[in-house]
């Protein structure tokens, strides 16, 4: 008999303190692991989980209750898994750093998926436009104009490695997540990564975004998802018809494509022929009701756009109405972000509204109801005194809207992330609860009854492990099935996530949230749990507060 290093001597085993096997459907044919033997019920679930209230528990192996080994497991305070996982409100704003709104007198936005939000159609309408440029500029296949644009392959974040023609997610240490490598839409197999990449690990001089110009390019923003997927699709294409590519041609041609139906103005002019289609009307009230809000309580408003002002003019209108321009202090186009945030000599411009260009004098004020046309942080900040915490910038890019403002400048920083709605959405559902409630038991238990060397134990053990990744394979496939969670790898934020974290005071997915939270609220974060500082779960305290990232929450997703 074994016992773990941290708890107490054993007591009498009986059938329903036992951990047993159990057999599955054909569709899943291995052996789990459930608790309770007389209180379980069967599940359509891919994996048997636990629902008794006995966390108390003995293991014992897969010769019963008679002839088994018994195992005192844990005494956690409270039963794990009886624990309820309070839902997370999807339009709830969440910190990541101690931001009080009764601090902020000045706030700033960036146009495109901030005030505008879009529907569904744009990132189709991105991929069609772009399939077409391809065939017709860069004279690729024909066949690729009937290629259709796949919403659920990709996910916002992944990085493509120009030299081995790979799509990815990597976790916030550089490595890489094993069954989220893709060439073209087929998988790659964990082997042939490790052997390519000789283990998971990408170097930081092989990243591309923020802090390196190696092969590593990580598809940021969300109109990169289309590009993602053409991407694939092309890569596809050439890999099934035996056509000669090289990934990094491909991959720039694309970009480039992409990019210049922005500069070109065949998306924006699209678009505003199209604004039913295209915005999301459901939003538009909440944005009026929200700058007006903000201006009303005396508060200063500004917009730094990278897009143009007839663009942002009819789109403003759409939403707001004729007078929008009433509600800010500063309107800024064509900013040429985040170089508008890093140089400090591309001066202002007046844009002359009749001509539709920039006029030639100089810029000596900033003043409201005028249209200004690039530009530079340092100006903006000397001509108007805004700077550091009293400003609150909001953006969905993590690097072009946030990076510099939060890093360089002291502003607080909000990042518009549409995509939580969904995975919050996803994360409240009974089937990831109680997933990620066993998966945390699970990877309890193993961590507890590693130091046993005797061979019961280990093959014990063994069948545990391949329980927790099966587990976590079925975790990462309810948000996407081939790249899992925009947030997590198996264990660890993603590098997404971490730079999120590092230059977002505040998170959300939409603006609008901001109407829910009074003037004078203040965002308080989580207290973060160190490896090293006590777990409420070895402590017996994890309750419903204890998803503080020590708890059931916080430490497996």
């Amino acid at each position: 008999m074994f016992y773990p290093r941290t708890t107490a001597s054993p007591v009498p085993l009986s059938e329903k303190d036992t951990i047993v096997k159990k057999s599955v459907p054909a569709s899943n044919q291995s052996s789990i692991i459930t608790c309770g033997a007389n209180e379980r019920a069967e599940t359509p679930m891919p994996r048997v989980l636990i629902t008794s209230p006995v966390m108390d528990v003995w293991v014992a192996n897969a010769k019963g209750v008679g002839g088994g080994m018994g195992v005192p497991v844990t005494k956690p305070g409270k039963e794990i898994l009886q624990q309820p996982m309070p839902d997370q409100d999807p339009e709830a704003i969440f910190s990541n750093n101690e931001l009080s709104l009764s601090d902020v007198e000045v706030y700033g936005f960036d146009y495109d998926y901030t005030l505008a939000t879009y529907t569904p159609e744009l990132h189709s309408l991105i991929f069609n436009l772009g399939k077409e440029a391809v065939v017709r500029l860069l004279k690729y296949p024909k066949e690729i104009l009937d290629f259709e644009y796949d919403a659920d392959f990709a996910v916002r974040g992944l990085h493509f490695d120009t030299k081995k023609g790979l799509f990815m997610k990597i976790d916030q240490f550089h490595n890489i997540q094993l069954g989220t490598v893709y060439r073209g839409v087929q998988p790659v197999t964990d082997q042939e990564v490790k052997t390519l990449y000789e283990g998971t690990h990408i170097p930081m001089t092989n990243m591309n975004s923020f802090y390196g110009v190696g092969q590593m390019h990580q598809m940021i923003d969300l109109f990169a998802l289309p590009e993602v997927t053409l991407i694939s699709q092309i890569t596809n294409y050439f890999i099934e018809n035996n056509i000669s590519y090289d990934p990094e041609y491909v991959f720039y041609d694309i970009r480039k494509t992409v990019q210049s139906l922005h500069t070109s103005g065949v998306l924006h002019d699209t678009i505003m022929q199209g604004l039913d289609k295209y915005l999301n009307t459901d939003k538009c009230y909440e944005t009026k009701m929200l700058l007006e809000k903000l201006a009303g309580e005396g508060k200063k408003l500004f917009l730094v756009t990278n897009s143009g002002f007839p663009f942002i003019d009819v789109g403003m209108k759409y939403m707001v109405g004729s007078d929008w321009r009433d509600l800010f202090d500063i309107v800024i186009v064509n900013a040429r972000k985040p170089k508008f945030f890093k140089e400090g000599y591309r001066p202002f411009r007046v844009y002359d509204e009749d001509k539709k260009a920039p006029e030639w004098g100089p810029v000596n004020s900033l003043r409201k109801g005028i249209i200004y046309h690039q530009g530079n942080h340092i100006e903006l900040q000397k001509m108007t005194g805004w700077y550091g915490p009293k400003v609150l910038y909001f953006g969905d890019h993590v690097y072009s809207d946030l990076a510099d403002p939060s890093l360089r400048y002291g502003w607080r920083t909000g990042a518009i992330i549409p995509e939580l709605e969904t995975e919050i959405e996803k994360q409240n559902s009974e089937v990831y609860k109680s997933s990620v409630r066993w998966l945390v038991s699970l990877q309890h238990l193993i961590d507890e009854m590693q130091h046993q060397n005797e061979a019961e134990s280990k093959e014990l053990i063994q069948t545990w492990l391949q329980e927790r990744d099966e587990l976590r394979a079925f975790t990462k496939s309810l948000f996407n099935p081939q790249f899992g969670s925009l947030f997590r790898t198996y264990h660890n934020p993603t590098y997404f996530f971490r730079r999120l974290a590092r230059f977002a005071d505040i998170y959300m997915s939409s603006l609008t949230n901001l109407l829910r939270y009074s003037s004078s609220y203040t965002f308080y974060p989580h207290r973060i749990l160190l490896p090293h500082e006590p777990s409420l779960y070895s402590q017996g305290l994890l309750g419903e507060q204890g998803s503080d990232r020590g708890g059931v929450e916080g430490r497996v997703k």
